[in-house]
């Protein structure tokens, strides 16, 4: 039996968005726009805010939710996740104050926007990669006699360059260049581990340095390919870093050994201690979780 919407095959995506195909909501999101209008409406400061002036703002409060979620603290998070509604709520007000567009343009626009990269769920065609897709909204969208748009059309400026290799690899492999598999990727990593290794044998830094960025360029893919993404992965090398670093300090206060001025040795010592300390606590929480059943050793004989 074929799925109810496959009739819908005919109707473009601003037809089938008119249809309200998705599940009606109380709106509650509203109140976060009706409270900036109110704020700009009775607080100077708010009422000359324009949407440049926030993007500090914007900025931080993104950053601070991302921390919330790599933490794993709820409350952080729906904490965050206010701030985050409120600066957003201050773009949709002070676009509508200036004029340049509506809540409802927005809103619309992303309907549309999800229904033709999932044409699969509206009967608009079969499922498809997601940057397949956007290669074909994009060669749509090119002005006429310009040629065709490049796989690597919308990529955004101000992205980290750690994000930014993530994104150019993911968009070239949307058309088909791209590893077969993480061995491939692998070995172009030792080969650009090799050439880095050869160039710290010269003086030349402006090569170091581009061989250096070729490394790290085929990292990153070795990453996605192995189906993770280089931000958290990084972040959370990072924050095992410096948590091992923070307990290496107290390890050192402890013993009285001064970190400046110590052998490497030493600190070597008390970095593996460290570690070892790290996988002994690892285990004890493995050993000790809720619903695992008691050591056989002392336990009553059956």
């Amino acid at each position: 039996m074929e799925s109810s919407h496959v009739s819908e095959s005919h109707r473009s995506p601003a037809e089938i968005a008119d249809a309200g195909p998705f599940p009606a909501t109380k709106g509650v999101l509203d109140r976060a726009l009706a409270l900036v209008e109110y704020l700009r409406a009775h607080c100077p400061w708010d009422a000359r805010q324009t949407a440049r002036s926030l993007v500090p703002h914007l900025l931080e409060e993104t950053h601070e939710t991302v921390e919330a979620i790599q933490g794993g603290n709820a409350a952080a998070l729906r904490d965050e996740l206010g701030d985050l509604l409120l600066n957003l709520a201050f773009q949709f007000v002070v676009a509508e104050d200036e004029g340049s567009f509506t809540r409802e343009e927005v809103v619309r626009g992303l309907e549309e926007k999800m229904i033709r990269r999932h044409p699969h769920l509206f009967g608009l065609g079969d499922r498809e990669s997601w940057e397949a897709v956007k290669a074909r909204e994009r060669a749509l969208e090119a002005p006429e006699g310009s040629g065709p748009a490049s796989a690597l059309s919308g990529l955004t400026k101000g992205m980290s360059p750690l994000l930014r290799a993530h994104r150019i690899q993911e968009k070239v492999a949307g058309v088909g260049f791209d590893w077969e598999d993480t061995r491939g990727a692998v070995a172009k990593v030792r080969e650009e581990l090799a050439e880095v290794e050869a160039a710290l044998e010269g003086a030349d830094r402006e090569h170091l340095e581009e061989e250096l960025g070729d490394l790290l360029f085929s990292i990153v893919n070795v990453v996605r390919l192995a189906g993770c993404h280089p931000v958290p992965a990084l972040d959370r090398a990072n924050r095992k870093f410096e948590g091992r670093f923070r307990a290496l300090e107290r390890a050192a206060a402890e013993a009285g050994v001064p970190l400046p001025g110590s052998s490497l040795e030493e600190l070597d010592r008390l970095w593996d201690e460290v570690k070892r300390q790290e996988r002994l606590d690892s285990a004890a929480r493995v050993s000790t979780r809720p619903g695992d059943p008691p050591d056989s050793e002392g336990a009553s004989p059956s």
